[in-house]
């Protein structure tokens, strides 16, 4: 008898294409396993008209998909990581990522212009607290804006020149087909991505070891290392979308890089710090870059934005 995988899923068209990317990994290694897809409209989809920060964050995505995976409905979900709280659901597991992809922002501007090329006053559209601190820090006389929508949404919006420039994830457009809309990649060490970013994640129960013992197969050893060091940093400094913080690892054989900041959404205050050894240190560089953070002011700025 043939045994069918349920994904669930939202149904932005890049989820959908996650989705269906694992879909595909699951019929390419077991042909005889019906794999079907479960599509579902989460909160956060529905509630365009606030910043996430506003309304509770990037786990407002997430919500209805584990629901269906804690009722049964489905066996696994797919997700963007860095949607996924640092705080994991109990009774239920990520613990397998594919390959990351691109982990970094990209800028789109109407006029294929680069961030530093913008003229004064220019419209700048994202939501992202982190991204908003960043711009403003570089660009101060810009004017930001808040971005919802999926990615299609927001290109229609550039286009249609409600905003100047628009930063959207590289990896996401890669997907979609849309990265030759790219005006210019921004990169470290002067803009850092959001951690995770890039990375898909596979969600199940924490006792379906049949499930479990499917998906094995698919965690990329490399995503899995750059996720656990990232949200270690996240977890010390109470990441969420009300906090602008980024994080990005690396690992480049032997040698481990991690960097961060946190700062405030108007860029008027933000701190920074990196730590490189070895890979075997990662942990333990990982925490003293939290620890670096938290000494240079971190833990004040983040409990300024709670109150």
């Amino acid at each position: 008898m043939t045994e069918t995988i349920k994904i669930a899923t939202r149904k932005s068209e890049l989820a959908l294409w996650q989705a269906n990317h694992v879909a595909g990994l699951l019929r390419q290694r077991y042909p005889a396993i019906r794999v079907e897809l479960l599509p579902m409209v989460t909160r956060g989809d529905i509630i365009l008209d606030r910043p996430l920060a506003q309304i509770g964050g990037k786990g407002l995505f997430l919500k209805e998909l584990e629901k269906a995976l804690l009722n049964g409905d489905a066996d696994i979900a797919v997700h963007s990581m860095k949607d996924v709280p640092v705080e994991e659901v109990p009774g239920l597991i990520v613990e397998v990522m594919l390959e990351r992809a691109n982990p970094f922002d990209a800028l789109l501007s109407r006029e294929g212009l680069t961030l530093s090329g913008l003229a004064p006053g220019a419209c700048v559209g994202t939501s992202s607290l982190r991204r908003q601190c960043q711009l403003r820090a570089i660009r101060p006389d810009l004017v930001v804006r808040d971005l919802r929508g999926n990615v299609n949404t927001r290109v229609r919006k550039l286009q249609e020149g409600e905003y100047d420039a628009i930063i959207l994830a590289c990896a996401g457009l890669e997907r979609l087909g849309m990265d030759h809309l790219v005006t210019e990649t921004l990169q470290p060490p002067r803009w850092l991505p959001a951690a995770t970013q890039g990375t898909i994640g596979i969600q199940c129960r924490g006792d379906d070891h049949k499930v479990i013992d499917l998906i094995e197969p698919l965690k990329d050893a490399g995503a899995v290392s750059c996720t656990r060091a990232e949200r270690a940093v996240a977890t010390v400094l109470q990441g969420s979308c009300q906090v602008p913080l980024a994080v990005f690892a690396e690992f480049d054989g032997d040698a481990f890089r991690i960097s961060a900041m946190v700062g405030r959404p108007d860029g008027s205050e933000i701190v920074r710090a990196g730590k490189t050894g070895s890979s075997k240190d990662a942990d333990r560089l990982s925490a003293a870059l939290a620890d670096d953070l938290i000494r240079q002011g971190a833990d004040r700025i983040i409990a300024s934005l709670g109150a």
